[in-house]
């Protein structure tokens, strides 16, 4: 297998998407081929029926395939749904008198913040370092080579259920693929839509999925808080089905073709022609569709507004940007609404850090799909490419093992 082909796998409510990538010897990420299907096994981010997921994973995954010429048999996979959790934790390791902090004091720190009380049905997915001390003194991103005794580091741990995670797991080598990682889907998003004039500012990126919305706070460029919303685009899609009483579909159709989040956004001489049945039933004028779809969007940013200020305090106080992505980041009006709902400048993420056929890629409905890619590029297998000339030296590296590896990798490369 070539190493340098990656494969990033978004197994969403509405929709699978695959996005292959390659590494090129300069260490620039190419994406070489793209595939996008309808999802029907699948309901806020857990497998309902394993037989349909399978087949929307195999055809998303054939569809990229067959525009990149190549075959792959492993892929980075995001992992979503209201049971993805975060926790922060504190560890510690003794420094002997006299002696500098090494990678293993690190590791040994790192290593005692992972002993945490999680519930008995949840895996730990992410172990992130967000902050080290030395002797009490704080800020410090990389202790190693200070002088010491005692040496404590804050790390984010995201864990997901097993239950929906062994689920996860099944269909996706059910469809014969291996799985090279499993990434938390807010994670990921923000990997692909925080630009880098925004990797030192503390951002709040959300992604309005299909089923779910998936939220992350960046604090000086590292995860810090992960969550998902139990509500995205499908509710909005529902709402305008139930009101207007017309099948889902022809809701979905309309939201996307002359929805806004904003009625003042919307024509108002243009009044929609609504299918119901294969005949005309009606017409909506185009502000009333707006009134309609407005309340969801406000409700999703309230609960994610909510949840970060529970968990890191007054959202003007600790965030100075916000990112919306996801498919119904596209709706008109949305970013006016979210400034007015956030208090915070507002801008819609797009993928980037990508070449190659980065316009198959670049609207915010790929969002996830690309940050699998850019931590397949960031991380890699260790086994495989720990060697590579395409991962970058650490001054470490004769002594330090794979996890320190990575994460001086993660702080001094990626942002």
């Amino acid at each position: 297998m070539n190493e340098r082909l990656l494969l990033g796998l978004d197994i969403g409510t509405t929709k699978v998407t695959a996005v292959i990538g390659e590494l090129a010897t300069d260490h620039v990420l190419d994406v070489i081929g793209e595939g996008s299907v309808p999802s029907e096994g699948m309901k806020r981010g857990v497998v309902v029926n394993l037989e349909r997921t399978v087949e929307a994973i195999r055809a998303a995954v054939q569809a990229a395939e067959r525009v990149a010429g190549v075959k792959l048999e492993r892929a980075y996979v995001g992992v979503g749904g209201p049971q993805l959790a975060s926790f922060t934790s504190h560890g510690l390791a003794a420094i002997r008198r006299g002696q500098t902090i090494t990678p293993a004091d690190v590791e040994r720190a790192i290593e005692q913040a992972r002993v945490f009380p999680l519930e008995g049905d949840h895996e730990l997915l992410h172990v992130m370092p967000l902050e080290f001390k030395v002797d009490g003194q704080e800020g410090i991103h990389d202790p190693v080579g200070m002088a010491g005794v005692r040496l404590e580091v804050e790390v984010l741990l995201v864990a997901s259920a097993i239950g929906p995670l062994s689920n996860l797991r099944r269909a996706v080598q059910a469809s014969g693929l291996d799985l090279a990682g499993l990434v938390a889907v807010p994670y990921a998003s923000g990997l692909s839509v925080i630009r880098p004039d925004e990797a030192e500012m503390n951002v709040v990126v959300l992604d309005i999925g299909g089923g779910t919305s998936n939220l992350a706070y960046f604090k000086d460029g590292r995860l810090a808080f992960a969550k998902v919303i139990p509500i995205g685009g499908e509710h909005i899609s529902n709402d305008i089905a139930t009101l207007l009483k017309i099948p889902f579909e022809e809701a979905e159709r309309i939201k996307q073709k002359y929805g806004a989040a904003v009625p003042e956004l919307a024509d108002p001489e243009l009044v929609l022609e609504i299918n119901q049945s294969g005949h005309t039933a009606g017409g909506i004028p185009a502000p009333e569709l707006a009134r309609i779809i407005r309340p969801r969007v406000r409700e999703i940013f309230m609960l994610a507004r909510k949840a970060l200020e529970e968990a890191v305090g007054p959202i003007e106080v600790v965030a100075s940007k916000l990112i919306i992505t996801g498919g119904s980041a596209l709706l008109p009006g949305v970013n006016e609404l979210a400034r007015r709902d956030f208090s915070l400048p507002v801008r819609l993420g797009r993928p980037g850090g990508v070449e190659g056929l980065a316009d198959m890629v670049s609207s915010p409905a790929h969002a996830v799909a690309v940050g699998l890619l850019h931590y397949a590029k960031q991380y890699g297998d260790e086994k495989k490419l720990h060697h590579s000339h395409l991962v970058k030296k650490s001054p470490y590296k004769s002594n330090a093992s794979p996890v320190w590896e990575r994460i001086k990798s993660f702080f001094k490369d990626f942002f």
